[in-house]
């Protein structure tokens, strides 16, 4: 008998300043887990009643006071919580959490990298770099049943970007960090379940900045979200969508949820 479980993952920018639209986004698309990047919120003052009322009474979370953050919320049981400190710093950037299948979640936030990719001009790319390098050692002894998603901060593919001839030079979508994202999804053979729904020749966006007059005019995107699984989880995954309604909403985010649904 399978079981359908619907996982969303959104970098909400700030889960107090909108829990408005995370709360509409919960009570429209009703996933079972929700997967938030960048809550910017400490532990002791994160928003745990709004979740409670809605139904999502299992809720682990990785905060720190205005900066970075993640949080797993789940309205079915999620179990043993892990934390990974992938950058070495003692940012909150990752959450893993084991559901009641045995299927093991993970939820991060991997840094963006600021504006210049050399590590020597700009450490915060050579922070991103570090970072990857840790997954990378993780992703290497990963054996069970795994889902890796979050805020990737990686553009990968040419149909990823609005522009991959323009972007080919700007942090998120240059070769050097394709080709360490490229290292990280071999290591465990990782599927990337978008790619898997939509061709490579189709364009696929899951952000579009906040400097855009028109945004959806424009649509001048860049696909910085991701839902990846380890190779025996790929059959399960039977849907995905970008919910790119909600990136104009009120005070939205600069990113938009991405949604999988799975049959395990």
């Amino acid at each position: 008998m399978s079981e359908n479980i619907r996982i969303a993952s959104w970098n909400i920018n700030s889960v107090r300043a909108r829990i408005d639209i995370v709360e509409r986004f919960l009570r429209e698309e009703e996933p079972d887990i929700l997967c938030l990047q960048e809550t910017k919120v400490a532990d002791d003052i994160f928003p745990e009643g709004v979740f409670r009322q809605l139904g999502y009474r299992h809720i682990m979370i990785n905060g720190q006071k205005a900066y970075h953050g993640v949080a797993t919320i789940s309205r079915i049981p999620i179990h043993n919580k892990t934390v990974n400190d992938w950058q070495a710093n003692g940012e909150a950037r990752h959450v893993a959490v084991e559901l009641e299948n045995g299927v093991q979640l993970n939820n991060v936030y991997i840094p963006a990298g600021g504006d210049i990719p050399d590590r020597n001009e700009n450490p915060k790319f050579g922070q991103k770099m570090d970072f990857f390098e840790r997954m990378i050692e993780w992703s290497g002894g990963v054996k069970d049943k795994t889902i890796l998603t979050g805020d990737f901060n990686v553009a990968p593919l040419e149909h990823d970007v609005w522009s991959h001839k323009q972007l080919m030079k700007v942090v998120s979508h240059t070769q050097i960090e394709i080709d360490i994202l490229a290292r990280l999804q071999e290591t465990s053979n990782w599927v990337d379940l978008a790619r898997e729904f939509v061709g490579h020749e189709e364009k696929l966006f899951t952000w579009w900045s906040y400097r855009a007059r028109d945004w959806a005019a424009s649509d001048k995107g860049r696909r910085l979200d991701h839902m990846w699984v380890t190779p025996d989880l790929k059959a399960a995954a039977k849907s995905h969508e970008v919910h790119r309604a909600s990136r104009g909403w009120t005070k939205p985010s600069d990113h938009a949820p991405i949604i999988m649904d799975f049959a395990f």
